[in-house]
């Protein structure tokens, strides 16, 4: 059972400590996305990376679409992986969609985990003119993304990359991301794409009772300003530190910063 999990996630674990660390990365991403933030933690954690199924290097044949047609179906595999590994006092950390995967995996099994860290997180991507919610895009933007994806999947991500990532002056970035968007499966990344940019978990954030560490980007196109601050205000008790960066990926654009803020809320 835990050979196959292993394969299924394409699992890697390093470190010395008995209590774990589990880093989940974001949409179209893998578990390298975390290589200047993870390797801090191994002399006082159990390192756990990991790609989520259809995505990095995770065994292809795992994928059933009726399975992932919801975040559910990756919020069982993070408990199944936490409970067949045995991790205990787990640290959670999740990017962009994977902070909503994490945080509903807290809700789900509290027992398991100890702190959460959210990076850029966002529980809904599209603007409520109703409630005055602001997601970042208009419906009629992620409609036009999604057929754009569907179209053309190869050319989308080579568009969307810059604009995730920010930072013109570092373009090794962008085109790492586009490299990792081009090893999954269209299909799947489809699917993945309409669960993440449609998604609404708005409702959930007060359902979230674990001490929780929330990064923004001061400048983030994907996730802005005003969503840190509204899953900062919906998380009771919640910390917000905002990265002094562009893009969606502090972790990667401003890695010292995102880690010494890491470091902080798990000293306290």
């Amino acid at each position: 059972m835990q050979k196959s999990i292993i394969s299924r996630n394409n699992i890697n674990i390093n470190g010395k400590g008995s209590k774990a660390i589990v880093f989940l990365h974001g949409y179209g991403c893998d578990q390298n996305m975390w290589r200047f933030v993870a390797p801090a933690f191994e002399d006082d954690y159990k390192v756990v990376l990991l790609d989520l199924v259809g995505c990095g290097y995770s065994d292809p044949g795992a994928y059933e679409y009726h399975k992932y047609n919801s975040l559910d179906g990756h919020v069982a595999d993070i408990i199944e992986i936490c409970d067949v590994l045995k991790l205990e006092n787990t640290i959670l950390v999740g990017h962009s969609v994977s902070a909503i995967i994490a945080g509903l995996a807290s809700i789900r099994r509290p027992d398991l985990f100890q702190k959460l860290i959210m990076v850029c997180p966002s529980p809904r991507y599209i603007n409520d003119e109703v409630t005055g919610y602001i997601g970042g895009f208009d419906e009629s933007d992620i409609a036009e993304m999604l057929d754009t994806l569907n179209d053309n999947y190869l050319g989308w991500s080579s568009a969307i990359a810059p604009v995730i990532m920010g930072n013109p002056d570092k373009p090794e970035f962008s085109r790492e991301l586009v490299n990792s968007f081009c090893r999954n499966n269209p299909a799947i990344a489809e699917q993945f794409a309409i669960l993440t940019f449609t998604g609404d978990n708005r409702d959930d954030l007060a359902k979230i009772k674990l001490p929780t560490l929330i990064f923004q980007s001061s400048q983030d196109v994907i996730a802005p300003m005003e969503v840190g601050l509204y899953v900062h205000e919906h998380i009771a008790g919640s910390s917000l530190k905002v990265i002094n960066t562009s893009g969606h990926c502090p972790h990667l654009t401003a890695p010292e910063p995102t880690l010494s803020g890491m470091m902080d809320f798990l000293s306290t």
